[in-house]
């Protein structure tokens, strides 16, 4: 005998995918071990029991044994006698009826009997059962095991229950039902996106201002809960963190194709069609399941008799059984028509995270489709909290969160204030280089006065910078940060500096037009002509205040922005990376100005825009393409002007006009080719700083001695 324990692996599958069987799949499930019983119960009898127990018909009527016959013969009936003996007595007729056939030829008659007689469906019934019921299995089965859906399957099992046990899905769980019984005000962030428009993001900041002063303790309090709240070791924040990336990585892989979804509709039409085909048979067939067998076969020289009367044992629990059997697969068929009807009433191939966003504070929660979306259909028959705890590894609020809070434990306080240095202007001064957020730790550093952030991607500057009291100055090198709008209130009130550098011109974040209070701007990147690159800056006509601007970039023209913000700038320095800057007339209207650098423009000319700028103190148009200064004469209309630098050029003389301009106090001529010094140059008599280094010069005139408040004089690298 077969036991049933040795049947349960075709019935069941690995313990893992038990959640990738919704309710229908498990009773199927039962239904065949059922089935698998009432085979392996039938196909034991059948091998233990007699099959066939037959005896031969003393009266044969045409072919069939007589059952009327009770000693004589019938009114009009002839019966045959065959070779035997009836025994009768005159008062009590017969006794009972004697064959002489030994035990051989009644097991041989038995057996071509069953072989010949009895009908093939009572014959071979629960080996039908067997068979029908292990290609039920294998049907439900088979997507376990093909290798192109199992691998899949199974990768998807063991990140669902990683997700499913992880501390951080509890955390975050559990923190949207905090912020659900106690809800904050909902503020707007500042996402710097190319559509927006500068005036739009003044107008949104505008109406938060007075958000501030009512988040200010919140901001406060929210710095004492972060170290009451439940904090995820290291460890475990480094397996959430793993975690994300392999959602992320299996969601790609899996979305490219259906295969699971596919497989899985195929295999129920097979069963569907398997169950049509099995009721329209069995319930044919189920009739011929007979106790009582007329047998008539030719062994009449082995045993003397053609004709017998067979009777089958197993028939009665076989009807039994078949009837059983019948009304299984009648279940079992309409749950398999109920599982098509499921897969055909709408799309599987889209999930759609509606209601968890509706739920829950992680609104970015995205949809999904094909493969893994079929099988999240799947797990929401089996518990829809899987799915729920599933999505908060699929949003970016939450993988950005959890981000931040391995941040705060690798960043303390400690080693953040180890961090600190004081810079050329004496300023405390936090250099933070290609981390993944801004550590928490960092606001609770009051006296921080310059913040250098670079290379850190997707930063959002929190409402608890305004604890930043002292905070004046902002780097952002390579750093596209977004800000929520208590924080870009407090940073329009308060800071004075902003760098930004940047590879791609949306990574300059339009918030910065609405800080109205900033006194300096330094541009580093592409702002070329191309593509309407101007558009982007247009925001600096908002900058009322602005006093310096640093443009280094690769620019053909000055843009129309720069001359309207120039009206009221004290200090513009453009320096152009060795583009040729062709078009200054625009100049004239930057009346404010007190300095001028014009770096690497490729000059070959002093620009005649800059001696309209009566205000100009200083000027420096370092590493041109200068060979002459005869314009220098113009430059005794600028009256207040006090230092030039004409460096790094290849000016081989300098004109005798020098002389005209009496208020200069430092005059840079280094790394240039001049040969000989004008005696004029010492009627500049205030002149505190004269460097003539890198030159070919090869004397020095004795006049040099007129420049009575002379300080410093370079003349290295000369030929003195």
């Amino acid at each position: 005998m077969i036991p049933v324990t040795e049947l349960r692996y075709f019935a069941d599958t690995q313990p893992a995918y038990r959640i990738l069987k919704p309710w229908w799949d498990v009773f199927t499930d039962y239904i065949s071990i059922v089935m698998l019983m009432i085979a392996v119960f039938g196909g034991t009898l059948q091998v233990t029991q007699d099959k066939m127990i037959c005896l031969p018909c003393k009266w044969v009527t045409k072919d069939s044994c007589n059952d009327s016959f009770r000693g004589w013969a019938a009114p009009g009936l002839e019966p045959t006698y065959p070779n035997s003996t009836i025994l009768p007595t005159p008062d009590t007729g017969p006794t009972g009826i004697k064959y002489d056939l030994d035990r051989h030829q009644y097991n041989y008659v038995d057996a071509v009997c069953y072989e010949n007689r009895l009908h093939w469906f009572a014959k071979y019934f629960p080996y039908l059962v067997l068979l029908h019921t292990l290609i039920f299995l294998a049907c439900s089965n088979f997507w376990f095991k093909f290798p192109r859906t199992s691998s899949k399957l199974e990768h998807f099992v063991s990140i669902l229950l990683k997700c499913f046990d992880s501390p951080w899905t509890t955390r975050a769980l559990s923190e949207t039902v905090v912020e659900e019984s106690d809800p904050k005000p909902a503020f707007s962030k500042m996402n710097g996106s190319m559509d927006k428009k500068s005036s739009t993001v003044s107008e949104d900041v505008e109406a938060t201002v007075p958000m501030l002063q009512r988040t200010k303790s919140r901001i406060e309090q929210g710095i004492v809960d972060r170290s009451e709240t439940g904090v995820l070791d290291k460890k475990e924040g480094e397996q959430a963190k793993a975690l994300f990336e392999k959602v992320k990585k299996f969601r790609t892989h899996v979305e490219e194709g259906d295969i699971v979804y596919r497989l899985y509709m195929r295999q129920t039409i097979i069963k569907v069609i398997k169950f049509i085909l099995i009721i329209c048979y069995t319930v044919y067939y189920v009739h011929n399941i007979k106790f009582d067998v007329d047998c008539t076969v030719d062994i009449e020289s082995l045993t003397g008799y053609r004709t017998y009367r067979c009777a089958h044992p197993l028939a009665t629990l076989f009807k039994i059984l078949a009837s059983f059997y019948i009304s299984l697969v009648i279940f079992y068929g309409l749950i398999c028509m109920y599982t098509l009807w499921w897969m055909l009433r709408r799309s599987l191939k889209k999930y759609s995270f509606e209601s968890i966003r509706e739920e829950s504070s992680y609104s970015d929660i995205p949809d999904v489709k094909n493969d893994f979306a079929f099988m999240l259909h799947l797990i929401d028959q089996y518990d829809p909290l899987y799915s729920k705890r599933f999505a908060v590894f699929l949003s970016e609020v939450s993988e950005n969160k959890l981000r931040q809070l391995n941040l705060n434990n690798e960043w303390t306080l400690d080693k953040l204030r180890q961090r600190l240095t004081k810079n050329a202007q004496d300023k405390l001064e936090l250099h933070l280089f290609m981390l993944s957020g801004i550590p928490d730790t960092v606001f609770d550093l009051v006296e921080l006065e310059v913040l250098k952030l670079e290379l850190i991607p997707d930063v959002t500057i929190p409402p608890s910078i305004a604890q930043l009291t002292g905070l004046k100055e902002l780097w952002l090198y390579h750093t596209a940060a977004k800000i929520e709008a208590p924080a870009l209130a407090f940073l329009r009130e308060n800071l004075r500096a902003l760098h930004i550098k940047f590879t791609d011109i949306k990574e300059i974040p339009l918030w910065i037009y609405s800080l109205k209070t900033l006194e300096e701007l330094h541009l580093t990147g592409n702002l070329s002509a191309e593509n309407n690159r101007y558009i982007v800056i247009d925001g600096l006509r908002e900058l009322k205040r602005l006093k310096v601007l640093r443009l280094k970039s690769n620019l053909s023209k000055l843009p129309q922005v720069v001359t309207d913000v120039g009206v009221h700038l004290q200090k513009l320095s453009i320096n152009n990376e060795g583009t040729k800057l062709i078009v200054l007339n625009s100049l004239k209207k930057m009346a404010n100005l007190t300095e001028l650098e014009l770096i690497r423009c490729d000059l070959e000319r002093i620009p005649h825009s800059i001696f309209s700028l009566h205000n100009l103190q200083e000027i420096d148009l370092k590493d041109n393409n200068l060979k002459t200064i005869e314009e220098i004469i113009s430059f005794q209309h600028l009256h207040r002007l006090t230092c030039l630098k004409l460096w790094y050029n290849h000016i081989a003389y300098i004109p005798i006009q020098i002389g005209n301009l009496t208020n200069l106090e430092r005059l840079y001529l280094n790394r240039n080719k001049i040969e000989k010094i004008p005696t004029q140059l010492f009627y500049c008599r205030k002149l505190r700083y004269l460097d003539l280094s890198h030159n070919n010069l090869t004397f020095l005139p004795a006049d040099i001695g007129l420049l009575q408040n002379l300080q410093n004089l370079a003349i290295t690298a000369n030929r003195v």
